[in-house]
């Protein structure tokens, strides 16, 4: 196409993406019917991830339950069956572990059958900074929030693309937006996870599999014990975050398709003003928001750009993005 021709094309698209978007925001989204569903939940053994499958335990969805913590997973199984749920399965894991992953995806497969929603939840944090972190507990915190994700999708995607149909959920966060002080392995993990879950989320768009759904989540504080002693500096701009609140809004996103939610509202507008601030404005910016002030502990926002989605899928078509790989052969290695 003309490059003229295509570039008025994105112009008039986006002002339409834009507009479109707008609306949205007046208009309640339909919720999708996931009836007979088969869902997994890594980390399901407590907080947000037990409140996720409390609230699907009423939907009619096949619970598939995963945690390294065994009695958790019995009280998490206790709790949803209370509230309806008749087909749940728990197994201890250690979503870390490659070859543990594969193993159990097997027996799940075998036992339950093919996962279509998939929920990547499970994560640990070291809450130190980089220079006083041990070395293992870096590579831990990679492998979990960030090298299982990898697995999972190895795991269960491909019975998605097969039948084009399927939904991949990341519980990412702020801190994977931008860099927070006393954070760096928390805050590299998540920008992985974000990274990785995108990229897969536009291989399934170019390769036509747009009936596999994706979920990008990024909350701010929760307050379920994994960030204790942190506090927020302006509680109406940036609340600690209830778990109950957040775990139905992680359905909600789900029901309706939504590919990014972030929390609290407010995060939206903040979003926009990382790509326009100068260094030196962000640094103040993150001093206002309290970010400095507890560095061992506390995460500032996220100032992420969001575009209307079909809006950033345009314009990654226009640029190329769906195709740059496809004549890839990388460096060829000269004979010696």
């Amino acid at each position: 196409m003309n490059f003229l021709l295509e570039t008025l094309q994105v112009i008039v698209m986006s002002i339409y993406y834009n507009m479109e978007a707008f609306v949205q925001l007046f208009i309640p989204l339909k919720k999708k019917n996931v009836t007979g569903e088969i869902v997994l939940i890594t980390g399901a053994g407590s907080g947000i991830g037990r409140l996720m499958a409390e609230k699907f335990a009423p939907l009619g969805v096949s619970l598939v339950l995963w945690d390294i913590n065994q009695e958790g997973m019995k009280e998490t199984t206790r709790l949803v069956k209370e509230k309806g749920a008749t087909r749940v399965h728990y197994y201890l894991c250690d979503c870390s572990d490659k070859a543990e992953v594969y193993r159990v995806a097997d027996q799940v497969k075998r036992e339950v059958g093919d996962v279509s929603i998939l929920i990547n939840n499970a994560g640990i944090v070291t809450g130190k900074k980089f220079m006083d972190a041990p070395d293992s507990l870096i590579e831990k915190t990679i492998e979990v929030n960030t090298m299982a994700h990898f697995w999972t999708y190895k795991a269960f995607l491909p019975a998605m693309t097969a039948n084009n149909h399927g939904h991949l959920v990341s519980i990412a966060s702020s801190a994977g937006l931008i860099g927070v002080n006393g954070l760096a392995d928390y805050c590299a993990s998540k920008f992985a996870a974000i990274g990785f879950a995108e990229s897969v989320a536009l291989e399934l768009l170019a390769t036509g599999k747009d009936g596999v759904k994706t979920t990008i989540v990024c909350p701010y504080f929760i307050n379920t014990g994994m960030f204790d002693g942190c506090n927020t500096k302006w509680p109406l701009l940036l609340p600690i975050l209830d778990p109950d609140y957040v775990a139905k809004k992680i359905i909600e996103a789900i029901l309706t398709n939504q590919v990014y939610l972030l929390l609290p509202k407010s995060m939206y507008l903040l979003m926009g003003l990382k790509n326009s601030l100068r260094w030196k404005q962000a640094a103040l910016l993150g001093k206002y928001l309290g970010a400095f002030e507890n560095p061992e502990h506390c995460e500032t926002t996220s100032l992420k750009l969001i575009l209307p989605v079909k809006l950033g899928v345009l314009l990654g078509m226009y640029l190329g993005a769906f195709n740059f790989m496809d004549a890839f052969k990388g460096r060829i290695k000269k004979e010696e």
